[in-house]
C-alpha cells in the first residue's frame, strides 16, 4: 500500500515538472513573440534590409496646374514604373527581356543589360507606363512563369488636357519627373512634393511580404497651383494668333491679355509652340516663352510712354501743336516719318494718331536724358517684371550717362531700345490703370493637398504718372482707332478703344545691325477706353507679306478683346469718343 503511495506521487511529480516545463516554453515563446511584434519590431525590420529585403520609392502624386475656373491644365495620371530585381531575374534575363521588348518600347539590349545585373536588388526597366499597358506585360510575364522579380511601381504620368494649349506658360516636366519649362519649373519643389518609399521582404519565389508599418513612409503629395489663366480665352487666342502668323508669314507671334486692374494674365499665346503630351515632335526653339524671354525693338508703341512722361510734366496735351518738318538731322543721322511729307502741322493727338517719329522727337526735346530714362524704368522697361516664367530677360534700356541726342531721339520713338511683350502690355496697362503700374501675374493661390489655400503674393504697384497725363494720353491713343488713324481694324461696335500701332526695323541677333526689309509690327489697346478693364498687345515678327500693326496685328487684338469683353459680361459705357483735332 505504502509502496502503491509512492508510484502515485512520483508520477504527480513527474507531470508537474512536465507541465512546469511546457509553461516555461509557451511563455519564453510567447516573450519572443511580444519582442518581434512589439519592442523590436524596427530593429528587426531593419535587418530585414541587411539580410535580403526591398526598398522602393512611392513617388508622389504631383500637384495640378488649374486655370484661373478650376480646370486643370497640367494633372497627374495613373501610371507605372516596371522594375525589377536582376538578382532574380538575371537567371531568365533573355526570355524576360523579349517579353518586355514585345510589349513596351524598349531596347532589347539595353533591358537584357539591366535584368542581368545579379549583384543589384532593383533597376528601372521602364517609366510612365499606362496602367492598362502594364496590365497587358504582366499578364504576358506570368503566362510564361517569367514574372518572379519583376514588378509595377506607382508613378504617374504628366498630361496637358489642352495639348499644346498654353503650353510655353505652363512647360513640362523631364525624364527625370522635374520641371523643364515655364511654371512647372518655376514651381518645382512646389508641385512635386516628397516621394515615400516602402520596404518589403520577399520570398524564395520573388513575392513581396510586407514587413511591419515602420518600414513605409507615406508620400506626401504636391501642391496645385491656380494660375490666372482663362483656358477658353487662351484656347481662342492660341488659334487666332496662329492664323495671323500664317497669313502674314511672320517667324513668330506673341499676344497677352491682362487685366489693368490687378495685372492678372488672361492669356499669353505664342506661335511657334509645342505640345507636351508628344516630347518627341518638340523643337528646342519653340519651348522658349517668347513674351518674356524674346527682347525686340516695340517701335512706335513706345510713344504712348513717352508722351505719357511729357503729359505727367505738364508739357503737353491732346491739343498741343506742333509744326512737324520734313525730316531731322540729329549727330549727322537724317530721321523721318515712315511716310514722306513736307511741313505739316499737327496737334499731339496728331502725332499719336499718324505715329509721327519727327512730331515725338520734338515734344520730347522738353524732357533730359535721365528724367525720360526716369520715366521709362518706372515703366518697367530695363528690369524683369517677375512674372514667375524662368529665363525672363529684362529688355535693354542703356544707362542715360550713354545717350547721345539720337540715342533720346530714337528711344522716344521705340528705336535704340529692347523690350518683351509682357513688359509692354503692362507699360501700356498702365496708362489703362489711371498710370499706376500693376506687377503682370500668372498665379492666384496655391491649393495644398488636404484642400487648405494660401494666396499667391500681391502684386506689386507704383503710380507712374499722374491720373490726369493717363487720361490726356488715353483721349490721344482713342484717335488711332478712328476711321482717320493707323488701326481702324482696332475697332469694337459700342465700345470706346485707345490703341497703338507699333513697327519696328528688325535687329539681326548675330551682327547686332539693322536688317532693312525686316520689321516687328503690333498693336497694343485697351477697353473700354473710359473705363477700362483690359489691355492685349499682339506682336507679329518679320511678316513676309505686306503687313503692318494697324493691318495685322490690331485684327487679332479686336478679337481676342472682343471675347474677353463678353466672357467678363463689360458693357459699353455708352459714352461717344471725343473727337481732338489731329491737324491744325
Amino acid at each position: 500500500m505504502t509502496r502503491q503511495r509512492s508510484r502515485s506521487a512520483a508520477a504527480a511529480t513527474r507531470l508537474r515538472v512536465c507541465f512546469l516545463a511546457v509553461a516555461i516554453i509557451l511563455s519564453l515563446f510567447a516573450g519572443r513573440l511580444f519582442q518581434l511584434q512589439g519592442i523590436d519590431s524596427g530593429a528587426y525590420a531593419a535587418m530585414a534590409v541587411e539580410q535580403g529585403s526591398k526598398k522602393v520609392p512611392l513617388p508622389a502624386a504631383r500637384g495640378e496646374i488649374l486655370d484661373r475656373n478650376g480646370i486643370a491644365l497640367a494633372k497627374s495620371v495613373e501610371a507605372v514604373a516596371v522594375t525589377a530585381d536582376p538578382s532574380i531575374t538575371a537567371r531568365h534575363a533573355t526570355k524576360i527581356a523579349e517579353v518586355l521588348v514585345g510589349k513596351l518600347d524598349l531596347d532589347y539590349f539595353d533591358t537584357l543589360q539591366r535584368l542581368s545585373q545579379a549583384d543589384l536588388r532593383f533597376v528601372y526597366l521602364a517609366h510612365k507606363v499606362p496602367t492598362w499597358k502594364a496590365t497587358k506585360v504582366v499578364n504576358a510575364l506570368q503566362a510564361a512563369g517569367l514574372s518572379a522579380g519583376v514588378y509595377t511601381e506607382r508613378d504617374p504620368l504628366r498630361t496637358y488636357p489642352g495639348d499644346a494649349l498654353a503650353a510655353n506658360v505652363l512647360g513640362l516636366v523631364g525624364s527625370n519627373g522635374d520641371g523643364a519649362a515655364g511654371l512647372e519649373q518655376t514651381y518645382q519643389s512646389t508641385l512635386a512634393g516628397t516621394d515615400g518609399s516602402a520596404t518589403y521582404e520577399l520570398s524564395p519565389d520573388g513575392e513581396r511580404i510586407p514587413l511591419a508599418d515602420s518600414t513605409v513612409t507615406e508620400p506626401v503629395d504636391g501642391t496645385s497651383l491656380r494660375t490666372t489663366l482663362d483656358r477658353d480665352l487662351q484656347w481662342y487666342a492660341d488659334r487666332r494668333l496662329s492664323q495671323a502668323v500664317t497669313e502674314t508669314g511672320s517667324g513668330w507671334g506673341v499676344a497677352v491679355t491682362m487685366d489693368v486692374q490687378t495685372g492678372q494674365v488672361l492669356q499669353l499665346s505664342q506661335v511657334p509652340t509645342f505640345d507636351a503630351n508628344d516630347p518627341a515632335s518638340i523643337s528646342p526653339s519653340s519651348i522658349n516663352a517668347r513674351g518674356v524671354q524674346i527682347v525686340y525693338e516695340p517701335g512706335s508703341v513706345q510713344k504712348v510712354m513717352t508722351m505719357a512722361a511729357i503729359a505727367d510734366q505738364g508739357l503737353v496735351n491732346p491739343t498741343t501743336k506742333v509744326v512737324v518738318p520734313p525730316s531731322l538731322t540729329i549727330d549727322d543721322f537724317e530721321i523721318s516719318d515712315s511716310s514722306d511729307h513736307g511741313t505739316i502741322h499737327l496737334t499731339a493727338t496728331g502725332v499719336i494718331s499718324k505715329s509721327s517719329n519727327l512730331g515725338t522727337i520734338l515734344l520730347a526735346k522738353q524732357l533730359s536724358d535721365s528724367k525720360l530714362h526716369s520715366y521709362l524704368r518706372s515703366f518697367g522697361f530695363g528690369t524683369e517684371t517677375e512674372i514667375g516664367l524662368p529665363g525672363e530677360s529684362g529688355g535693354i534700356l542703356n544707362p542715360p550717362t550713354t545717350w547721345s541726342d539720337a540715342n533720346h531721339a530714337t528711344i522716344a520713338f521705340g528705336q535704340g531700345i529692347s523690350v518683351t511683350a509682357v513688359q509692354m502690355a503692362a507699360a501700356v496697362g498702365t496708362i489703362a490703370n489711371g498710370g499706376t503700374y500693376v506687377q503682370p501675374t500668372l498665379v492666384q493661390e496655391f491649393i495644398a493637398p488636404g484642400g487648405q489655400v494660401e494666396a499667391a503674393p500681391a502684386a506689386r504697384t507704383h503710380r507712374v504718372v499722374s491720373e490726369g497725363a493717363a487720361a490726356e494720353v488715353t483721349e490721344m491713343m482713342e484717335a488711332v482707332t478712328r476711321d482717320d488713324g493707323t488701326a481702324p481694324l482696332a475697332q469694337i461696335p459700342g465700345y470706346r478703344v485707345a490703341g497703338k500701332t507699333g513697327t519696328a526695323w528688325r535687329v539681326d541677333p548675330e551682327t547686332g545691325r539693322y536688317v532693312r526689309g525686316e520689321n516687328t509690327v503690333s498693336f497694343v489697346g485697351f477697353a473700354p477706353a473710359d473705363e477700362p478693364r483690359f489691355v492685349t498687345y499682339v506682336v507679329l515678327d518679320n511678316p513676309t507679306t505686306d503687313a503692318s500693326g494697324g493691318s495685322s496685328a490690331a485684327p487679332v487684338f479686336q478679337d481676342v478683346i472682343s471675347m474677353a469683353l463678353e466672357r467678363y459680361g463689360v458693357p459699353p459705357t455708352g459714352a461717344k469718343a471725343p473727337n481732338t483735332k489731329t491737324e491744325w
